[in-house]
Parts: structure tokens; sequence; C-alpha cells
């Protein structure tokens, strides 16, 4: 079947057999997607609905405002990436303060099994629920035992001794290191939006340049300038690149920019919304003297990006040559 979002739990239908998955989710990464990959393989191997159901707003923006975080991604880049993992169904359920207030054996009685009889939850080893976090992953094995569904914990997930996480991917991105956030995603990160007037100073040279509008409430990389690749959302077109995130100190610039670069020449006009892969960052952003020697920065840094694309492509066509 085709991917099912129900906006609310009235949307859900009731007396379907569902594995099920908790959680925010936010940035799909790679423990979530372990987690995911168990609830679909469960679920096929035991005819249950491969379901998972995440928040709207993040929790924290309700309990806790002051601590709510910039997020990897929107809802609907977020319900693209957990249908990915084999999920068909998305269940997003508006976080509002009388949900909050529910104890763990109510949201169990009241949402798992009454609404929507689940016969497996997965989760991840630092699952809470309920209200003040309360119910831990021994709680919800208890009350699975009660309600009869099975409780499946997949372990923490650790890469190159990095502790899989949102928070960890935030604080890699703010430190521009985009690289070792994408090792934890399981891709490289990406922001997308729509392409706005800039000031075009290299859509008549050999290097086209795009100006993508900020996403709103979304955390951004570093400033600094990044090697990227750019995808046209909206047809089969992508290109190798170079973005700076940045306030264009060189001009005077106030306000945060994000301009790409493309590498190769763009042809079929501009594209109208984009996605943005950060795959390396170069180096910081800073004022330079004159725009003679920002021109001469940039000829480095697309040097130095070229460089980069054909040791990819070399190491690429290496893994897929049989020996």
């Amino acid at each position: 079947m085709g991917l099912r979002i129900c906006r609310s739990l009235q949307e859900a239908q009731r007396g379907i057999p569902r594995a099920l998955s908790i959680g925010n989710f936010d940035g799909v990464h790679a423990g979530h997607r372990r987690i995911l990959r168990r609830v679909a393989q469960l679920a096929g191997e035991n005819g249950w609905r491969p379901s998972a159901m995440t928040f709207e707003p993040h929790p924290a923006v309700v309990v806790a405002p002051e601590r709510a975080p910039r997020l990897l991604t929107t809802l609907e880049q977020r319900a693209r990436l957990i249908a990915e993992e084999g999920i068909e169904e998305i269940l997003i359920v508006p976080f509002r303060p009388e949900f909050s207030r529910l104890t763990p054996r109510q949201f169990v009685q009241e949402v798992l099994v009454e609404t929507l009889s689940v016969r497996a939850v997965q989760v991840g080893a630092n699952f809470r629920f309920g209200y003040q976090h309360s119910g831990d992953i021994h709680a919800l094995a208890q009350l699975g035992e009660e309600f009869g569904f099975l409780t499946g914990v997949v372990p923490e997930v650790v890469l190159r001794g990095i502790r899989v996480s949102s928070s960890r991917i935030r604080s890699l991105l703010e430190a521009g290191e985009v690289s070792r956030a994408g090792r934890l995603l399981e891709r490289a990160f990406w922001i997308e939006g729509r392409i706005v007037p800039g000031r075009r100073v290299g859509s008549a040279k050999t290097v086209p340049t795009l100006n993508l509008e900020p996403p709103a409430g979304l955390i951004l990389p570093a400033e600094g300038v990044y090697i990227t690749r750019t995808l046209d959302l909206d047809a089969d077109r992508r290109w190798p690149s170079v973005t700076n995130v940045g306030c264009r100190p060189t001009f005077g610039g106030r306000a945060l920019t994000i301009e790409t670069h493309l590498l190769t020449p763009l042809e079929g006009g501009d594209p109208g919304r984009i996605r943005l892969e950060f795959l390396l960052r170069l180096r910081e952003e800073r004022k330079f003297p004159d725009a003679a020697a920002l021109r001469a920065q940039i000829l480095r840094d697309v040097t130095r990006a070229q460089r980069y694309f054909r040791l990819r492509e070399r190491l690429l066509y290496s893994r897929s040559t049989p020996v």
C-alpha cells in the first residue's frame, strides 16, 4: 500500500494491528533508521501495518520552550525519510498540553491499545513517555506484558566512537562539521528551499550563482564555505557546487545568505526549488580587503572543490569495478 499520513489519532483506522515506533525522529538519523527497519521487518513477518508515531510541534516547544531546539528537518521532510525505511503509516500527533499530561498507563491503554491496536512497539534505549517523562523502557515492557504487545528496544548506535543522536548532530553542524554529521545521518545533511533573487554576480559568467532562501526554524551549519551538491527538486538536474553560508562581510552585508556557485553550466533556466547537500567544510567566512581578493579566494575554493569531486568519482568507480 502507499504511504498513509494521519494528522491526528482520530484519523487512524481502528482495529488494524500495527507494529509501531514512537519518537520525534528529527533528522531520521542512523539510530532512527534501525528502529524503523525493525518495525518494518516485524510488520512484514506478522501481517501488521508498519507504523511510526511522531509529534508536531516538537514536545519541547510545549513543555520547555526555552530549550526547544532548531530542527534538522521539517515535518514533511521527516515523513519522506521515515517512509524510505518501509513505514506505510505515519501518525502525526498534535502535541498539546493535555496530551503531555497523560500518564504512562493512560498513554499505553488509551492510545496504543484502544486506538491503535498495537501488536509490537519498537523504541530506542533512551525512550521516555508519559507525564513529565515518568515512563521508561522498563515501564513500557511491563505495560506491554499486561496489555499483550511485544516491546523491543533497539540499542544505541555508535559510529566511529560517536553516539548517534539528533542533539549530537546539531552540535556537529553548529561547529561546521558537516561530513561527520552526515555519517551519523547516513546521508548528507541537506536543506531545501526556494531560489530567491540575489546579486547574480556570477550568472553571466562561467560559474552561475543561486541564492537559497534560508529555511525558517531549521538549523543551518556554521557560517563558512562548503563543498556542496545542488539538486533541482522539480527536475532531474544536479550540479557540483560551492556554497557560502554567511553575511558577505567583504561587502558589508548583515543579513544571512546562502549563496551557491555551480561548478558546471546551468542549462535550462534557474531552478525554482533546490536541495543543498553539504559534503565538506572548506573554510570559515571572513572579510577580504577588496573584491579582487575575494575573487581570488573563490577560485581557490573552486579548485579544491573540483579536486574533491574528481577524487570522489575515482573512489566510487574503484568500488564499483570488479577485480
